[in-house]
C-alpha cells in the first residue's frame, strides 16, 4: 500500500481525512501531529488513541514548539506583530513550522503523499501547500475537506456512517491552540452581526477583582514572571496561567485572507497580548523615536509575510536581523494591572529609561538649553512652512 503522511489535530476534519483516505482511497494512512505547545501530555495520549481508532497505520506527535519560539515567536515579540493591530496571528506563524515538520517526517518514512484537512475558503490551505510545494516537491498533496467542498454537517454524517461516536456538540467550533494562542472559528464567525459566545472559549473568566503582573525583558525576551525567572516557552506558559482566569485577550479578528476574501475569526492569547503590549511600553522608553519608527515598518512587513505564508521569503531573515539589534537596550521591567476582560500597563523600570536622561522633565523644566535656544530652533524649523505659505496661500 501507498503511503500518505497527514498532518493530523485529532479535529473534526482531520478525523474524517483518516476515514476517507483508508477507506476510500485505499492508502496506508500515517498520522502526525506537530505540536505547537497547545496539547498537554493527557491531551496527546488521547488524540493519539482517536488516531489508531480511525485506522490510522501508525500516529506520531511531533513537537516543534522550540524551534517554533526560537525562529518565529521571539521576532513577532521583537516586532510587537498584531495583525490588523488586534491578532497576533496565532496559527497563522504556527502553519509553516507545523508543515515543514510534516515535511521531514514524509521523508523519513518514505511517504508518497501528505494530506491535511483545510477547507477551500481559508489560509491554511495557503500555508500547508506552499510549503509542502517548495520543500516537498516529489509528493502529491491531497486535501478531501478543500476538494469534495464538504461541511462540517456533511463530514460529522460521514463519520457517524462509519460508526464514529464522538461529542459532537464540542465539534461545532473548530479551535486551533498552541503556545501562542488559541484560534475559535464558528457559525457566530462567519457573520459580521454575531459574536462568539462565552462557552466557546476555552478558558472561562475565574477571578474577580484586580491582580498586579510584573513581567521582566532582556533585551526583548522575557526573562522572569512576578520575579520569578523564567525564559522563553515557560516564561509565556507561566503568563497564561496567570492571566488566562481572568479572561484576558479574547478578540474577534477581522482581515483579509490570502485568496482575497474577508474573514473573521475569534480567539484568545492572554499571554502574547500581555507579552507585546509589556514590550512595547518598554520599547517606548527605551528607543529612540527613529527606531521606534523604523521598527514599527518593519514588524508589519514582518507579520503580514507571516500571516501570507511568506516565512521562507530570504528578506525575513534580513528583516529578522534588524529587529533582533533594535533589542540591545530593551530591557526593564513592566507592572501590569489585571482585571476581568482586561488589563492596564501600569509602568516600567529600566536603566535604559531615556526618560531618565536628567536634560529635562516634559512640560515642566529643562536643563540643557535656554528659551532664547527654543525661538531660534522655532523658526528655523518654521522657514519652509513660511515660504510655502507666503506663496500659496491654501489656509
Amino acid at each position: 500500500m501507498e503511503k500518505v503522511v497527514l498532518a493530523y489535530s485529532g479535529g473534526l476534519d482531520t478525523s474524517y481525512c483518516v476515514k476517507y483516505l483508508s477507506e476510500e482511497l485505499g492508502l496506508e494512512v500515517y498520522t502526525a501531529l506537530a505540536n505547537t505547545g497547545g496539547f498537554s501530555t493527557e491531551e496527546l495520549k488521547v488524540v493519539e488513541e482517536k488516531a489508531y481508532a480511525l485506522g490510522a497505520k501508525k500516529h506520531v506527535n511531533l513537537d516543534v514548539t522550540t524551534d517554533y519560539y526560537e525562529k518565529c515567536i521571539k521576532y513577532m515579540v521583537f516586532g510587537n506583530v498584531l495583525r490588523n493591530h488586534t491578532y497576533p496571528i496565532s496559527v497563522s506563524s504556527e502553519r509553516t513550522f507545523q508543515a515543514l515538520a510534516i515535511v521531514n517526517y514524509a521523508n523519513e518514512i518514505g511517504a508518497q503523499y501528505i494530506a491535511h484537512g483545510s477547507t477551500g475558503a481559508g489560509n491554511d490551505q495557503i500555508r500547508f501547500d506552499l510549503c509542502f510545494n517548495v520543500f516537498a516537491p516529489d509528493k502529491k498533496i491531497i486535501t478531501p475537506t478543500r476538494d469534495l467542498k464538504l461541511s462540517r454537517e456533511e463530514e460529522i454524517a460521514y463519520l457517524k456512517a462509519h460508526g464514529v461516536s464522538y461529542d459532537w456538540k464540542k465539534m461545532e467550533y473548530s479551535i486551533n491552540k498552541g503556545v501562542w494562542g488559541t484560534s475559535i472559528g464558528g457559525k457566530e464567525t462567519l457573520q459580521a452581526n454575531t459574536n462568539l459566545p462565552e462557552e466557546a472559549y476555552p478558558s472561562p473568566l475565574q477571578k474577580a477583582g484586580k491582580e498586579m503582573l510584573e513581567i521582566e525583558f532582556e533585551q526583548g525576551e522575557v526573562v522572569a514572571v512576578n520575579g520569578q525567572q523564567g525564559k522563553r516557552i515557560e516564561a509565556i506558559r507561566a503568563i497564561e496561567a496567570i492571566a488566562s482566569p481572568w479572561a484576558i485577550g479574547r478578540d474577534t479578528h477581522v482581515g483579509d485572507t490570502i485568496v482575497g476574501i474577508k474573514g473573521r475569526v475569534g480567539f484568545e492569547a492572554a499571554a502574547p497580548l500581555l507579552i507585546i503590549k509589556a514590550h512595547e511600553l518598554l520599547e517606548k522608553h527605551t528607543l529612540t523615536k527613529w527606531q521606534q519608527y523604523w521598527k514599527e515598518q518593519l514588524g508589519n512587513w514582518y507579520g503580514m509575510f507571516l500571516h501570507e505564508a511568506m516565512y521562507s521569503e530570504p528578506v525575513m531573515r534580513d528583516i529578522e536581523r534588524f529587529l533582533e539589534n533594535s533589542q540591545r537596550n530593551v530591557s526593564g521591567k513592566v507592572k501590569i494591572q489585571l482585571r476581568p476582560y482586561h488589563f492596564d500597563l501600569i509602568g516600567i523600570e529600566s536603566v535604559h529609561d531615556l526618560m531618565n536622561s536628567g536634560f529635562a522633565e516634559y512640560g515642566e523644566m529643562n536643563n540643557a538649553w535656554t528659551s532664547d535656544d527654543v525661538k531660534g530652533f522655532t523658526k528655523m524649523i518654521a522657514m519652509p512652512l513660511k515660504i510655502y505659505n507666503a506663496v500659496n496661500h491654501d489656509l
